[in-house]
């Protein structure tokens, strides 16, 4: 399902000045590829999208007093939209 891919935007400082250029990230499934990520942008807010990267982030390792573990690992993926296409408008509140 193509909802299932996508699992949350991610709304950093950075992620925030790229919105100016057509570029969103989002938080997404581990197992999905490029391909599945591109298909389902293009679904689900109706955009056509020019390219996707990947990046696996790793947890860090977190302390509190004694005891010590990690954060979750997840897949981000940043979507680039082609020049002719519109803006998403989930975000553009958000800028």
């Amino acid at each position: 399902m193509i909802y299932d891919i996508i699992t949350a935007p991610i709304l950093t400082e950075k992620s925030q000045a790229d919105i100016a250029e057509k570029r969103y990230t989002f938080k997404v499934v581990p197992t999905a590829t490029k391909t599945d990520i591109k298909e389902a942008v293009e679904r689900i807010f109706g955009v056509r999208v020019a390219w996707v990267n990947t990046v696996n982030v790793r947890g860090k390792m977190k302390r509190m007093g004694r005891t010590q573990g990690r954060t979750a690992k997840y897949k981000k993926a940043i979507v680039q939209l082609t020049d002719d296409s519109k803006a998403i408008e989930f975000f553009e509140s958000l800028s």
